[in-house]
């Protein structure tokens, strides 16, 4: 797979002196033709597959590099989808919208159970500078969000396993290493795709890591019964690890394209917020419209825990007078304990 080399992305910042109308950079047709779907481009050569791969992950890198106000947003968003995926193959049957309620609707310092803490978990792979996310203590804080006791041992191998994998290792083997790291411990996939998100970030020299194979997952890897049959014979067993590989590969190519169009679309409801942004006459709005384009969404109940300028009547009145210009939306569809993002 051709990717970039790193180069000195700033780490702190953002460039809010790119104007918001700045066109985006749009996908190559072919590009989204060869990509219909994971299973399809999963079906090709293993060369097809990589080349296809590096080129849909080398237009995501143009996008993260812009470094768009609205990033921070479609960040967390993709962590939910993410989220949503993991609670679900865990058993659980929580949405996007009950996660989103887990952890917005939580006293500071509360549990926000189970579901919510995965959700911290892919928050914490966007949140945290890339640079530090293999390290440790991140390792060990993230494997207990994901819901797995702490074992101090495992984390020490991991660490210093991934360590040697973004060293030392290609852009593939970097991706398939991942998911057998978290394997040969006794993690899940969605743990994997963790792993993977980060060294990515990590190997491109992005100042925050991108949900991208968390909510691939599912077709990431093949069933339990394919990897055990993959043992039958050493020729069997190196055409399953080659599926395997254009399967992580598929998968990685889907997700940032749909990472890219989710910025593309953010980027025209932020248009829209930053157009009536100079008409706000509420103390503190523009801190709000700030954190508008850097999270998720944002619950009007809790004033104190935004800006202590306004109150929490006055966030209501204010994202009230947001929906009504059209520059956001309310997301929760409840008449009390409303959602408001982009």
């Amino acid at each position: 797979m051709i990717l970039r080399p790193k180069s000195s992305l700033p780490h702190h910042g953002t460039l809010l002196s790119t104007p918001a109308a700045m066109p985006m950079r749009t996908v190559p047709t072919w590009l989204r033709k060869a990509i219909p779907d994971a299973q399809s481009l999963a079906a090709q050569g293993l060369e097809d597959v990589a080349f296809v791969t590096g080129a849909a992950v080398g237009a995501l890198d143009a996008v993260v590099r812009r470094q768009e106000r609205w990033s921070g947003a479609g960040r967390q968003r993709l962590a939910l989808s993410a989220a949503a995926l993991t609670v679900r193959a865990a058993g659980r049957v929580e949405d996007e919208s009950q996660l989103r309620d887990s952890v917005l609707l939580t006293k500071s310092g509360d549990d926000v159970g189970p579901a919510g803490r995965m959700v911290l978990a892919w928050r914490r792979l966007t949140a945290r500078p890339a640079e530090e996310l293999l390290t440790e203590k991140n390792l060990a804080a993230v494997l207990e969000e994901f819901g797995y006791p702490q074992n101090d041992e495992a984390v020490l191998d991991l660490a210093s396993e991934l360590r040697q994998l973004s060293v030392n290792a290609g852009t593939v083997a970097t991706l398939t290493g991942a998911f057998m790291a978290a394997e040969r411990h006794g993690f899940g996939r969605a743990v994997g795709a963790w792993f993977a998100d980060a060294l990515l970030a990590q190997r491109l020299g992005w100042t925050h890591a991108v949900p991208l194979l968390g909510s691939e997952a599912a077709l990431a890897l093949g069933s339990a019964r394919s990897r055990r049959s993959a043992t039958a014979s050493p020729a069997v067993g190196a055409e399953m690890e080659a599926d395997r590989t254009k399967s992580l590969l598929a998968a990685q190519a889907r997700a940032a394209l749909r990472s890219i169009d989710l910025s593309a679309e953010l980027g025209r409801r932020a248009e829209k917020l930053l157009a009536v942004a100079p008409k706000l006459r509420s103390k503190g709005a523009d801190a709000i419209v700030d954190r508008l384009l850097n999270e998720d969404a944002l619950v009007a109940s809790r004033g104190d825990k935004m800006d202590k300028k306004m109150s929490d009547r006055g966030l209501r009145r204010l994202f009230d007078r947001l929906v009504d210009l059209g520059a956001i939306r309310e997301l929760s569809g409840r008449p009390t304990f409303r959602i408001y993002g982009l």
